[in-house]
């Protein structure tokens, strides 16, 4: 006899079981990205913010359904990329406030969650487009009827299934390249994961993807899809989102649990991020060119096409965060699991990028000490089809990428990256989280408020006060050898007119040194430099 109920257990073990069901289908949903700029990779930006709240449910205590709310919509917020994601986290959201002060969910409370979702994703939205996520969401919620739970999500999924089906008669868009909307697929494949956790149902294979990515591309006004996740926001919600209005348009900005998250389209993103981190602390930023996208999506077309060719040697999968070193990272063939302190990515997040590269063999790099043993022990999940290069720092991780080679096996390439991660020195400028004193290795006294600019050398605390500036210099002046490269990353936060005077300041101070200084540094760090 079908649950009459679901119990916080339940309900958690369901929504893992959605995400692994959505990863199924991952790449048929980014095949139906056809948007005449594409907002990344709807699948993956869909199947890492479902990732996120798999994460989160990890750690919560299963007997309470507050905790199992909190969550859904704590970890959806946290992981939510491109405009699909951002959108399914607040779905996903009213999903998890309707059911928060709930013993168990039955099947009326569970109709009323998925109206609440639908509430809470047009909610999000300044200028709600049908023929979207949206309209998916709507048609779940209005065919969500039955007695029990498993029977209110199958009449749920026939309504939303007509709804995505009628999507191309909304968006002449899609029409033209006859296919449904690509975020409302993913949505009902999330829901399609809740059903068959209910009921047993075994995953099944992936489908066979044919790709649609348009041939002929049309630029946007705007070409950088610009997101950020911020706490401690000194302005409300609706300030922020006025605020970053004027940057550009396809504009998305949504909290939960305290947090605030945000997504735009602009030409400007460095100054967009400037002016938000003003107004809190930013944890986490992603910038992406559009056209860049465009691109690499026909390329991935194309070599679907080629499928029968020769597999490359080896790839490369790099642990990363800051828009500015993930490019870097993929412009040296790596593909990104979005992490690094504080958000240190799960042992499946590390095996899922893994598996989605197309090649025989894998180099992981964790790139950061908290990360190296879900690294490692993704590797052995892999069963030999992956090595670990253990870098410790994003620094590191650049020296390493630097030496891969998809045309060498990665168990022949990890001693050679492993030399050139060391030839690496990586200087990291943050905030102190805490008051204290400390001896440096070299012997010298640091006594640290809690909030002081502080600095580390190679992942060791070297440097306390001064300005973020200030640290950089003295770091760099302290362990200066005449190397060759200095490079610098600089954190949200910074301004334009930081960004100059520090590469001012550098070319006074080091005149020998090529000095190069780029914004996109690690979510939480002032600066990251490297110097080899």
């Amino acid at each position: 006899m079908p649950e009459q109920t679901l119990s916080p257990a339940q309900i958690a073990a369901a929504f893992r079981y959605a995400t692994e069901w959505l990863g199924v289908f991952r790449e048929q949903v980014n095949a139906l990205n056809v948007y005449p700029v594409p907002d990344g990779d709807t699948g993956t930006n869909m199947h890492l913010t479902m990732q996120s709240v798999r994460r989160e449910l990890d750690t919560a205590p299963e007997s309470s359904m507050a905790a199992v709310a909190k969550a859904v919509s704590y970890g959806a917020l946290l992981g939510a990329r491109g405009n699909s994601g951002v959108i399914l986290s607040q779905l996903l959201k009213g999903f998890a406030d309707s059911i928060r002060d709930l013993p168990s969910v039955n099947a009326a409370q569970l109709v009323t969650a998925l109206q609440a979702a639908q509430k809470a994703g047009y909610g999000a939205v300044m200028k709600p487009v049908e023929g979207t996520i949206l309209s998916v969401a709507r048609g779940l919620a209005d065919g969500a009827k039955g007695d029990t739970p498993d029977m209110v999500l199958e009449n749920a999924l026939i309504a939303g299934q007509a709804a995505l089906d009628h999507t191309p008669e909304q968006l002449p868009v899609l029409k033209q390249a006859g296919v449904v909307d690509s975020g409302g697929q993913g949505y009902l494949y999330v829901v399609q994961g809740l059903l068959a956790s209910l009921r047993g149902d075994a995953l099944p294979a992936a489908p066979d993807v044919t790709s649609y990515a348009q041939e002929h591309f049309e630029h946007e006004e705007f070409g950088y899809c610009t997101e950020f996740l911020m706490e401690k926001a000194t302005l409300p919600i609706e300030q922020i989102r006025e605020l970053v209005a004027p940057f550009g348009d396809s504009l998305l900005v949504v909290g939960a649990e305290g947090y605030v998250k945000g997504h735009i389209h602009t030409n400007e993103p460095d100054d967009l991020l400037a002016t938000v981190a003003r107004h809190g602390r930013m944890l986490k930023t992603k910038v992406e060119d559009m056209g860049e996208q465009h691109t690499e999506i026909l390329a991935q077309a194309g070599s679907a096409a080629r499928a029968e060719e020769e597999l490359p040697q080896s790839g490369m999968v790099a642990v990363a965060s800051g828009y500015g070193l993930v490019k870097l990272f993929r412009s040296l063939g790596a593909r990104i699991v979005s992490g690094g302190q504080t958000a240190n990515p799960s042992v499946q997040d590390i095996v899922d990028a893994a598996r989605s590269v197309s090649a025989e063999t894998v180099v992981i790099l964790p790139n950061n000490k908290n990360v190296l043993m879900a690294a490692q022990k993704a590797a052995e999940l892999l069963e030999g089809r992956a090595v670990v290069v253990p870098t410790r720092t994003l620094g590191q991780g650049i020296g390493a990428a630097l030496a891969f080679s998809q045309d060498t096996r990665a168990q022949d390439l990890a001693p050679t990256m492993d030399e050139a991660a060391k030839a690496v020195t990586t200087f990291e400028v943050t905030r102190a989280s805490r008051t204290t004193t400390l001896t440096t290795k070299d012997g010298r006294d640091l006594h640290i408020t809690d909030g002081d600019v502080i600095g580390l050398m190679d992942d060791d605390l070297t440097h306390a006060g001064g300005t973020p500036e200030d640290a950089v210099l003295a770091m760099l002046t302290r362990n200066y050898a005449g190397q060759e490269i200095i490079t610098v990353f600089t954190g949200a936060g910074v301004t334009p007119e930081q960004q100059e005077s520090l590469q001012e300041r550098l070319a006074q101070e080091f005149p020998m040194a090529e000095t190069e200084v780029h914004a996109g540094g690690p979510d939480l760090y002032d600066y990251l430099v490297t110097m080899e």
